[in-house]
């Protein structure tokens, strides 16, 4: 029977019928064009069509019936699909294939849908329940995939795989149940695998295999996008789990309408036109949030009456700042990508956000008390061909979750009115009882905070009733220590009143989760990239949440443990004080509590620090001059008019012309001709002031070099024959023996060279303080925010001077008060080195052909505040024996800071219970608010789309209950022993309760290895962040 030639194919067939005629003629006429038009260029204008061009503007007003369409697939669709199986006819089938281009959306019984997917064993199966569907594998319904023989063909000599034998394949990770034929021995297990297109991870009894499809679909990810295997497997597996989770998608409609269903959209009325500015956004459950997570009348209590212990846990903790890897080229137009659901997620409203920069196109980025960020300001000026320069972003500082409207792109680096304006957008009609703002460069920040907040428009203001002093600024605790002194106590979480052991970091920590998308969306256009961005921070606080989990087992667990050992240390050392001195431990505590009760300035006088102000080598010389005057004005003769403070600072000034000298000729082992001049010259203006001094210590060191050791008298007599920088001048403190260096010395002498000694020691510790602070931020400011090779290496130079800086201030130490070793010389959040790794640097110094003594190139190795000990020369204290004044200084600053430490942990309990509590009491009312969805739109749709709407709606209550009452009983004993700690009935040992229970250890693996939870392992991050 002739097949029937479609319409569409009607003109080439009867073109083909042509050809093949006798008298078809193949002669072409003469197509030339006359001379006069050879010349003439015809241009047709391209159609416009809207629909092709531009399909986001004609998308927009489809949004509802897309909406629609998705909620109708979460039912069952018409009774023509349901009412009897599509195969055998029997009534009520129950399962569905999940992929919709297996058999569409018609329904089969249990035995048809087994049947049907003998071939197509990794599809998953829906089984409808009565009120909505559920994920079901086929391994549950009964298949068996026989290898070796056709499909629906059984093998009379079978051979069962492994029991939980897992095929990967781009739907998921499955687990199958597998038969192998033995009918031929020759057929190896593996190559009956293979012989079905799956390919064996192992080649003796494989027990693990992926389809061809999934290893070729890596292969070509792997290599165009530069997907890990890792990240492949882990989209897998998200893909595979029964959570309601997708894969990121890849198209911008689909991530709105995605973003639309969750957040209930297709079940009102309004529909999506009704949404309200962040509505999409999925908010924070443990933050503080009236009528979902807190009790009834709270805002009615009287707050100046409010315990303590319980004022504090309303506090609302934020952390701001910003991104400068996720820029975004100028490329496109709002026109051609708009913007789809402008501020209705985790973006600020762009169109009014606009609006406002405008009137402060000319505001300057804000400036830091750290210095070192000038070093980078040139890269951050380029911004020629950019739309951003990055993101500033703002989260809750204890649960890493991105705040509704707390995202917003940047123009020109950091700028004020960019962060207040998305700062003030995150906590808009947010009812605030407290506001604790974590930010980098909060001490410059929290200036003049209210008189920019005037500036904004008027319903983004706080209220005018909201008093000033509710608003604290602390900086992040790994930012902290470069700031200079006066900010570390007045901006610490360490010493701030209700804080807890928050920690501020949150941001940067999420900023390493959405640095992956920098390269993807750099290029994008000003919608796409909106949707992606949106769709990955919608991602991140999902995981977030489903991780809490465990984050906060662990974190009652440490704090309870933690609380525990810190209130016994400080109750035996607060014994200890009362016993001695009680009056000032009373005195101390009441000064802790009204440090930590209100917001301070820098400057403040902190009960945490000791006041010592560091004696220069300026004032020494003018307390020495004073000396001297007096005595001249007492008749005591001052024999020359070189006095013996001026003969000492001379020798001084001239071995740090020495050493200076000598550093920068070690710094370079291959210096050029004008280099070599320019050293020549420094080394013949060194000579002459040696010359001079030598005069003077004829008088006074006249016999010197009697009293110098036998080696000593050998450097002596070798003078001349010494590069400048290598003559020793033989100050009193070279000759060690005391009685010696009396006799060589004139009176007084050795005194003068102590005190400025003491002086210049003290001025190259702070000297080498900075320079290891400047160290520490350059490498974090460096990391985070310099790509490419010309940053890097500029930032690398930066290093390399300033380690040239820190090489010159340890080196005239060694001599004075204490020896300053290598392993001394290290930032507050760097550890010791280990001899394993200092044999490693040694051998690529020896690569690199460093002269030994030069300055290396080398890196730091950080370690958090918690498990670290301080180099020395943190609190290295003056020369001679502490006063009885001292002392007690030193106990004060320890005594109040053991103190503020355990109210830290105590706070942190009060909070962890309180937030696990809000945490349940949110989903609860979540799962209400399901409910009362399920019957929104009745009556004014069709049956079909009505069954879609109510099964979404159940099967979301139903996990939202489902997931409070695990979290219930999953916390239930961690929050017992919360308790019991507050009320101090819980010793060291855990003798009022019984065991944890087994079942919480047995799955302790999945709460700390959280799927899909951020890269980031908190758990360390804390203890870093201490």
């Amino acid at each position: 029977m002739p097949q029937e030639i479609p319409t569409y194919y009607q003109e080439d067939a009867a073109t083909n019928a042509a050809l093949e005629a006798a008298d078809f003629d193949y002669t072409l006429g003469d197509t030339s064009l006359p001379p006069e038009e050879q010349d003439v260029v015809v241009t047709v204008e391209k159609r416009r069509n809207l629909n092709s061009s531009h399909p986001m503007l004609t998308w927009v007003d489809f949004r509802d019936e897309y909406l629609d369409e998705m909620l109708r697939l979460e039912g069952r669709g018409g009774s023509f699909s349901w009412s009897r199986c599509a195969s055998c006819e029997a009534e009520n089938p129950l399962f569905r294939c999940a992929h919709q281009i297996c058999h569409g959306p018609e329904m089969f019984c249990a035995a048809c849908i087994v049947q049907k997917h003998n071939c197509l064993p990794t599809h998953w199966i829906e089984e409808w329940d009565g009120e909505y569907f559920e994920r079901r594998s086929l391994y549950a319904l009964g298949l068996v995939i026989q290898l070796g023989h056709p499909p629906g063909y059984s093998c009379p000599t079978s051979r069962p795989a492994h029991k939980d034998f897992v095929v990967i394949d781009v739907t998921g990770i499955h687990t199958i149940r597998v038969n192998f034929c033995e009918c031929d021995a020759r057929v190896k297990h593996r190559q009956q695998l293979m012989r079905v297109r799956w390919w064996p991870a192992t080649v003796k009894d494989p027990q693990t295999c992926a389809t061809f499809a999934v290893v070729r679909l890596f292969q070509m990810m792997n290599c165009l996008g530069k997907v890990s295997a890792h990240d492949f497997v882990r989209s897998l597996e998200l893909l595979t789990n029964n959570d309601g989770l997708t894969p990121p998608p890849v198209d911008a409609n689909y991530r709105m309408t995605l973003m639309m269903k969750r957040a209930g959209r297709g079940h009102s009325p309004s529909g999506v036109r009704g949404t309200s500015q962040a509505e999409l956004a999925l908010r924070c459950r443990a933050c503080p949030q009236d009528g979902r997570n807190l009790p009834d009348g709270w805002n009615n209590i009287n707050w100046g009456e409010m315990p303590e212990d319980l004022r504090y846990k309303y506090f609302l903790f934020l952390a701001q700042d910003c991104n400068f890897r996720l820029i975004n080229r100028d490329v496109g137009s709002a026109a051609t990508d708009p913007i789809i659901g402008d501020g209705l997620g985790y973006f600020v409203n762009h169109a009014r956000y606009t609006e406002y920069l405008r009137s402060h196109v000319s505001e300057e980025e804000i400036s830091t008390c750290s210095g070192f960020q000038a070093m980078f300001l040139a890269n951050r000026k380029r911004v020629k061909g950019l739309r951003t320069t990055g993101v500033g972003g703002v989260t809750c500082a204890r649960h890493n979750m991105w705040r509704p409207n707390g995202i917003g792109d940047l123009q020109l680096g950091e700028r004020y009115c960019n962060m207040d304006f998305i700062l003030f957008s995150a906590i808009l009609n947010f009812i605030l009882f407290y506001l604790i703002l974590s930010y980098d460069i909060a001490c410059q920040y929290g200036k003049k905070f209210w008189t920019r907040m005037s500036e904004l428009p008027a319903d983004m203001r706080l209220p005018s009733s909201f008093p000033t002093d509710r608003v604290w600024f602390k900086v992040p605790n790994f930012h902290l220590p470069p700031h200079k002194p006066l900010c570390h106590s007045p901006f610490s979480f360490h010493w701030m009143w209700g804080a807890g052991r928050t920690h501020g970091e949150t941001v940067e920590q999420n900023w390493e989760f959405t640095n992956g998308a920098a390269a993807s969306t750099k290029m994008m256009g000003l919608g796409t990239r909106h949707a992606t961005l949106e769709d990955l921070f919608g991602f991140h606080n999902w995981r977030r949440l489903v991780s809490w989990r465990g984050i906060f087992t662990r974190r009652m667990r440490e704090n309870v443990t933690e609380g525990q050992i810190h209130r016994d240390a400080f109750d035996a050392f607060n014994a200890a004080m009362e016993e001695k001195i009680p009056d000032k431990v009373a005195s101390w505590k009441a000064w802790v509590h009204d440090w930590e009760s209100e917001q301070h300035a820098d400057g403040t006088a902190s009960p945490f620090e000791v006041k010592e102000k560091v004696t220069t080598m300026k004032e020494i010389r003018l307390k020495l001059a004073k000396e001297e005057l007096l005595r001249s004005g007492e008749g005591i003769e001052v024999e020359r008019e070189d006095t013996p403070s001026t003969f000492i600072s001379m020798g001084l000034e001239i071995e740090e012309s020495q050493r200076q000298l000598s550093v920068d000729a070690k710094a370079l082992t291959n210096p050029t001709p004008q280099q070599e001049h320019d050293f020549l010259k420094r080394r013949t203006a060194i000579s002459k002031r040696i010359r001079a001094f030598r005069k003077l210590q004829r008088a006074y060191m006249p016999h010197v070099r009697k009293y110098l050791t036998l080696s000593q008298q050998a450097q002596w007599d070798s003078d001349s024959e010494k590069d400048a920088e290598a003559i020793r001048l033989f100050l009193p403190s070279d000759i060690a023996d005391k009685r010696m260096r009396v006799k060589a010395c004139a009176e007084g002498l050795p005194e003068v060279e102590s005190s400025l000694r003491e002086a210049e020691a003290h001025e190259a510790l702070e000297a080498l303080r900075q320079g290891l602070r400047v160290r520490t931020l350059t490498n974090r400011f460096r990391l985070r925010n310099s790509t490419g090779q010309r940053a890097l290496t500029r930032g690398q130079g930066i290093l390399r001077h300033n380690n040239v800086k820190i090489h010159k201030a340890k080196t005239p130490l060694p001599r004075e008060l204490q020896v300053l070793n290598e392993e001394d010389v290290r930032a507050l959040n760097e550890r010791t080195v280990t001899a394993e790794e200092r044999a490693q640097r040694e051998t690529v110094h020896d690569l690199r052909d460093v002269e030994e003594g030069g300055i290396g190139d080398y890196g730091v190795v950080a370690l958090g505040e918690g498990r670290r000990t301080l180099s020395w020369i943190w609190y290295a204290a003056k020369a001679g024996e502490p006063t009885e004044l001292e002392l007690v200084e030193a106990l004060r600053v320890e005594w109040c800071k053991a103190y503020a430490r355990m109210r830290r942990w105590h706070e942190d309990v009060v909070l962890v219970e309180e937030e696990m509590r809000r945490t349940i009491q949110y989903g609860y009312w979540q799962a209400g608010e399901w409910l009362g969805r399920s019957v929104a739109r009745e009556g004014s749709i069709g049956e079909e789309l009505q069954e879609g709407l109510r099964a979404y709606a159940l099967e979301q209550a139903h996990r939202e209950a489902r997931t409070c009452e695990e979290l219930k009983s999953k916390w239930s004993y961690w929050r017992e022993r919360g308790r019991l700690y507050l009320e101090r009935a819980t010793p060291a040992s855990n003798t009022l309760l019984p065991p944890e229970p087994r079942e919480w250890e047995a799955d302790q693996e999945d709460d700390d290895g959280e799927e899909g939870a951020p890269d980031y392992d908190e758990e360390e991050e804390d203890a870093e962040l201490d």
